[in-house]
């Protein structure tokens, strides 16, 4: 499986890391400016180490990798974090940078695309950009984790978000203690 990763300038980079960790399948990265720089803000991961995570990295002011185009065939693209600028953009049909054109080719090849929004509150305008993408068969997975596994620790909760990502791809994990 090919899967596409996009890390965006919001709170919870650590989400998308974590995600790389953990995903075996061919891996096909794009982390935005903000996001590094958010990156830096908020864990212990040097930037250059987490582009080590997957097969492939592109620059997000990059429009021509093959991940930009419908004829290359991956499976899935998923955006976590996802900033409301990216979210809006996506569900708007802007396709000005990496992120939301291989966004923009995922919903238009009816290709699974998951967004992890990282935001609170939200505003109306954003809630009706994600009802905008759900409409449009995009999985809206807001980064808000479970209590009923009983998490110890801040990992346990991070890995509560990552779990529920890979269920929506059907991979297989074992991230959190699941109900019943």
């Amino acid at each position: 499986m090919k899967i596409v990763i996009g890390i965006t300038g919001a709170s919870g980079t650590v989400y998308g890391i974590r995600f790389l960790e953990n995903l075996k399948e061919e891996k096909f990265l794009i982390i935005s400016e903000n996001a590094k720089k958010i990156m830096e803000q908020e864990t212990e991961y040097k930037i250059n180490d987490v582009k080590k995570l997957a097969k492939h990295y592109y620059e997000n002011n990059d429009l021509f990798p093959n991940i930009s185009s419908g004829s290359f065939l991956f499976e899935a693209m998923v955006i976590v974090p996802c900033s409301m600028s990216t979210l809006s953009k996506i569900a708007n049909g802007i396709s000005d940078n990496l992120i939301t054109r291989a966004a923009s080719v995922c919903l238009k090849e009816k290709r699974k695309l998951v967004i992890v929004p990282r935001e609170t509150p939200v505003s109306t305008i954003h809630l009706q950009n994600m009802a905008k993408l759900s409409e449009n068969n995009a999985i809206i997975l807001p980064a808000m984790p479970g209590f009923y596994p009983k998490p110890k620790n801040l990992d346990d909760t991070i890995n509560f978000v990552v779990g529920k990502i890979m269920d929506c791809l059907g991979i297989e994990n074992n991230l959190y203690k699941r109900w019943g």
